[in-house]
């Protein structure tokens, strides 16, 4: 059974898609990347060093430097520079408009979200009608955007996306009361 570490460490991309686009395998960037002091070079310095000295593309540069540092453990699953941050998304068969009001509405909200006792109110900041919606969190330090978009005739999506977490653990935590809340608005929009 494989650690969160280990996981941590396992490249998202295959061998050979990162050699097709970048012409080297993951061994050969981490052993280039070693090499050059990666492991003591902040996120923006490793990121540099690819794209002036080894000519890799914008995307390629995240994916190889964001590997690299979870491979050398110096970034966790989930880790953001600001903090840890995870997404969840449901396709629901239900509208945008219907899904976009359970959200808006404070009465619908509260039948499905369950917000934690305590802390303060959750405060949306920003709403795009049937687009987005940006939240504080009721811890007052954290941020959840909210994407929605249609997926055909009486069919959305939702994607939550909670940002600004100071830990691993706060992350997975998140991950999962978030799954089992767009559970619960999926079966209230399709009732």
């Amino acid at each position: 059974m494989a650690t969160a570490a280990t996981k941590a460490a396992e490249p998202r991309m295959s061998d050979d898609a990162v050699k097709a686009k970048t012409g080297k395998a993951w061994a050969e960037w981490f052993k280039i990347l070693d090499k050059a002091g990666a492991r003591k070079m902040g996120h923006q310095e490793i990121v540099a060093l690819l794209s002036q000295e080894h000519g890799v593309g914008p995307w390629w540069q995240q994916m190889v430097t964001v590997t690299y540092e979870q491979a050398r453990g110096l970034r966790a699953k989930h880790q953001k520079p600001g903090g840890f941050q995870i997404s969840v998304s449901r396709t629901l068969a239900a509208s945008v408009s219907k899904v976009f009001k359970a959200w808006q509405d404070e009465n619908t909200r509260k039948l499905w979200l369950l917000v934690p006792a305590t802390g303060s109110p959750l405060t949306i900041r920003k709403a795009t009608t049937n687009k987005s919606m940006r939240i504080t969190w009721t811890d007052g330090k954290t941020s959840v955007e909210v994407l929605f978009s249609p997926k055909g005739t009486g069919k959305s999506q939702v994607v939550v996306q909670h940002s600004k977490l100071p830990d691993a653990k706060a992350a997975a935590h998140m991950k999962t009361y978030w799954a089992g809340a767009l559970d619960r608005l999926k079966e209230l929009v399709e009732s």
